[in-house]
This record gives C-alpha cells, structure tokens and sequence, in this order.
C-alpha cells in the first residue's frame, strides 16, 4: 500500500527509509582504529577502549546534558532532542558523540514502547537497539542471578560463612515488567531443595550489578565492585559480600563483553555510543561511565541524557555520576513542550490541542523549579521547546517571555523530530556559547549539592528541602536505626540515590505542576556498597514494575513481511 502523502511518516517508516553507513564507517569517523572494533552485523559494534591508542592522554571534550520537566503523558522527547541535538553540534562543525543508555524489555512491552528517539532525531538501526541489542542486559541478568544461585548454594552445602537466611538482602532480577514476581518464597518443595525462605525479584535496570557495571571505569574495577556488593548478613549482623561467596571473578566473566560500548548511529550518520541503562526513578539513571569517558577522549562535545525529570535524573547525574566519575558538564539543555507544561497547569490529556495560555502559565511554574535546580549545581542552562505540530506562536512566545523574564535563561524552539539537524542547529549554537563561555554560572564552577562528609540522613533531606521543595522527610524508627547503622558500618560518605516517582517532585505521581511544603516519606534503604551509594525507597515506589491493564505487547507483532509491528 502506497503511503498517504498528507500523513506523516511514522518513527519506524522514517527509520526504515533511512539508508544507514556501514560501521565500520561510523567507527572511522569517530576516530576508532580497525583493531578496536568488533561488529555485531552490519549496523552495531562492540569497542574494546584498550585497542584505541592513547585514547586516555587525550584532552576531554565538553559534556553536555539534556534532562526535561517531570514526565506526563503528553510526552517531552528528550531523548529525541538528545540526538537531534548531537546532530545539530555535528551539523556546525563540531565533533560529536552521542551518549545514551539501552532500552529495557520491561518497559518497551509494558507502557512506554521504544526509545531510541523519534521522527528524524533517531539512533539506528531502532529494532535491534530496543530488543536485546547486543546482550548486555541478558549478561546483567545472568551475572545478577549467578550470585543468587551461589548464595543459596553456599547455605545448601553448609553454610560456612553463616549467613542468616533472614537476613538476605540479595534478590533476584529480571528484564521484565512482572508484579507478581515482587515477593515469592523460594526452595520450596523438600530437603533436596534448600532451605526455604522469602524472597523476591527486581527489574533488572534496578540491580546493583546495573549501577556497578555503569559506573565501572575498567575489568579490575568492575570486578572490585562486584566484589563488594553486600548480600547479606550473619545472626550477628555482620555483612556478607559477593567476594565472600567467591562469586565476583564468576560475574566478571559474564560481564567482560558486555562492558565494551555499544557503537550505533543517528539517521544523520552520527556516532552514538548506546551503552548501559539504569532507571532514574530507581536507580541512578545514566549511561555507563565507559561510553561516556570514552566520548569525550574521542569528540569535541558529548551529549549524553539523564533519565526523567531533573530533579531525578540530573540531581542523580550530578551527585553521583559526576561524583564518582569526576565529570564536570559543560551546560544543561532542559527539554519541556508546551502539551506538557500545559497539563501541569491542569489541561486533561484530550484537550492539549487547543491554545491554553492561562493553564500553560501555571504550568511553567514546573520548568522554573528545574531550572532554578539545575543552577544549585552551578551549571549554565538553556530551555529547548521541543515543538509539536498543534503548539501556537503566542504559546512558544509566552515561554520564551518567562523563561527569560523570571527564570533567567533562553528558550529555543527546535523542530529535530520533524527536520532532523536543521531543526536544532539553533539550540547547537546557543549550547556552544554557553559552553565555551569564559566564565561559569556563578564565577564557582561545577559542584555537588552537598559534601561526602554529610550525615547520611542530612543528605537525603537536603535533596527534599532543596530539589523536591519538601518541608520535611520521615521515617519509621526501623528505617532510622538503618541510616545509623550505615553510618556506623563505615557507609556514611556515600551519595544518596533516591527512588522515587518520577511524576512529581513529591511522592504522589498526581501531583504535577510545582508543589511546595509536602513530606517525603522514608519506606526502606538498600545499601549497594559496590555501586557506592544508598538507595532510599521513598512513597510507593516499585522496583519492580507491573503492566498496564493494556499492555504494549498486545500490538507487538510480525507483519506479513516479518517486520516488527507495534513497538513504537
């Protein structure tokens, strides 16, 4: 069937007319030398950073992040201006590499589709990169569960470190949306079983070995990590680590290919390394710090997302990856729409068509809050309208007014889903200026908004207080008693990595918009002492998440040509 010249391309169609380079001409382009690449089919490529000579004398490249508003189902695109956005650096000269994380399975089938980008702002090849790409989840997966299995054996076959069954904190993970997995007893079924006990199942982009792997700078300092994850404790609450059960150099060699960056390529032949993929509402939400190291020794800027809001995403960027990897971004592009601001203000979701000034107004109140947070960082921000075909000229004029009026930064609107390049070379130049200003925000550079030496309650209630606008946190006294004993374990300078909904800046996903004085409640805390940071479980936060009533896998499927029908 011939295609509709007045309906527009869908993301797949324009993925699918697109004609990609081979990679090994991406690779050339970027830099990387023959040895040190090693393809995976025509469009992908692993590389091995070792083979790429004196890739870590070289000078760094600019880092710049792009992070959005709170999400809402109007969509925000900010992985579609991510790519648009590394295209329009490309598009005036400047050397690029893209930097994103994978797309998990869990939602991929269950509510989100895809997410490599859309329109002409995509990576390629779309398919491959959204469903099982080049294993690296499934490595995760299986090095994550190979501990578990060990741990079990361990006690099967006498339990000489003695581990209280009680007390086992390591659960099990899947790359899979399934709620009824959050809770199981295992080992049931006899003696011949193991000894039954409570347990459980993560998503996989919540595993420890996630974060490790994302935050591993080489082989020996994965498997060091690895080694420390702790797994669970003795009768007398002394803590058990993966080393102890002799199972991280096991781990590593699950992981030894996985951890090489994945090599892709925007529609525009632009390289894009698309490597790791932690969630930002319950875990730290970056790519791995491999791709993103590697970007920067290789190009003039790196653009690289952090997933959801900034006050998720960029915080989590800043407090930890830029922490732990010693990275100082350059500049901040926040992503907003207006159909998105305008349902902050209150529109309902079948009614964003129509020109709302009042209702988007009150919705910039969100946009505000981010960039004011951005700026705690001492990071220079600029506001990039992704635009949509119903926005008006009076609504992207009344968001250009305030954000320069009240909040201090540019705005520009940039059309990448629908122009590719040319649609962002405007917010490329802008990003440059910032970039290479002589001067930083404040005249004090790039900083973490608190000190590795601050209480590790303090921590958590210095985000609230300052990134959620909270009046307070509150715990039960069990949850408290864990802070201090974290503390006391030798714990207390880690960062804090929050999981939390990514809807709101409080803990209700209902609350849009900007609110103030609410109180984050404290469910649990999860140390993850190979990741080097502490999870705290706020509100009703799953870290393993259901499917919706009508999942996305209902219209997942093959066409009469075998093409991939559905997915986005």
């Amino acid at each position: 069937m011939a295609q509709d010249p007045k309906k527009p391309l869908s993301d797949i169609e324009i993925a699918r007319q697109a004609k990609m380079q081979r990679i090994d001409a991406i690779a050339e382009k970027a830099g990387i030398p023959d040895e040190a690449f090693e393809p995976y089919g025509k469009h992908i490529a692993k590389i091995d950073l070792d083979k790429i000579p004196g890739l870590q004398d070289r000078p760094d490249g600019k880092l710049i992040l792009v992070t959005a508003i709170n999400p809402t189902p109007a969509g925000e695109g900010k992985t579609t201006t991510t790519v648009g956005l590394g295209d329009g650096l490309a598009a005036i000269g400047k050397k690029t590499m893209i930097c994103l994380r994978e797309p998990s399975l869990g939602p991929c089938f269950g509510v989100k589709g895809g997410a490599a980008g859309g329109g002409y702002a995509q990576i390629v090849p779309m398919e491959q990169i959204n469903l099982h790409f080049t294993g690296d989840f499934h490595a995760i997966t299986s090095a994550h569960n190979l501990l578990s299995a060990m741990i079990d054996n361990h006690i099967y076959w006498g339990n000489a470190l003695g581990i209280d069954t009680r007390r086992v904190t390591w659960r099990r993970v899947l790359d899979m949306n399934d709620r009824s997995l959050r809770a199981i007893n295992s080992s049931l079924g006899g003696v011949s079983n193991g000894f039954p006990r409570e347990d459980g199942f993560d998503i996989t982009v919540a595993s420890e070995v996630m974060a490790v792997f994302c935050l591993a700078k080489d082989l020996a300092d994965l498997e060091e990590r690895l080694g420390k994850m702790i797994i669970g404790y003795t009768r007398d609450k002394k803590a058990i680590t993966a080393a102890d059960i002799k199972a991280s150099s096991a781990m590593t060699v699950l992981l030894k290919d996985a951890l090489k960056p994945n090599l892709v390529q925007t529609l525009e032949g632009n390289p894009a390394f698309v490597h790791g993929g932690p969630f930002a509402n319950i875990a730290h939400g970056c790519n791995s710090v491999a791709a993103t190291k590697a970007g920067l020794k290789l190009a003039d800027y790196v653009v690289t997302e952090a997933g959801f809001g900034a006050d998720l995403g960029a915080e989590k960027f800043f407090d930890i990856k830029c922490r732990k990897a010693g990275l100082t971004p350059a500049a901040v592009v926040i992503v907003a729409t207006v159909r998105a601001l305008k349902m902050h203000g209150g529109v309902p979701k079948d009614q964003l068509g129509k020109e709302n000034l009042e209702a988007l107004r009150k919705g910039l109140a969100n946009l505000g809050r981010h960039v004011e947070n951005v700026r705690k960082f001492g990071v220079s921000a600029i506001v990039g309208i992704n635009h949509f075909i119903a926005d008006t000229p009076a609504e992207h004029e009344l968001i250009a007014q305030v954000c320069k009026e009240q909040f201090g930064v540019d705005a520009v609107v940039c059309s990448h889903w629908a122009e590719g390049s040319k649609g962002t070379e405007e917010l490329a130049r802008r990003v440059v200026a910032l970039a290479e200003a002589p001067h930083p925000l404040d005249g004090r550079g790039f900083r973490t908004l608190y000190p590795d030496e601050m209480p590790l309650w303090d921590k958590m209630k210095l985000i609230a207080k300052e990134i959620y606008r909270a009046a307070d946190i509150i715990a039960d006294q069990k949850v408290r008693d864990q802070f201090r004993d974290i503390e006391a374990a030798g714990f207390g300078h880690l960062p804090i990595c929050v999981a939390k909904t990514q809807y709101s800046f409080s803990t209700d996903p209902n609350h849009r918009g900007a609110p103030v004085d609410h109180v984050v409640p404290i469910r649990e805390v999860r140390l993850s002492a190979g990741a080097g940071f502490l999870v705290v479980v706020c509100g009703e936060i799953m870290t393993m998440p259901g499917l919706p009533r009508v999942p996305s896998a209902e219209f997942i499927r093959l066409d009469p040509k075998g093409q991939i029908e559905g997915l986005f």
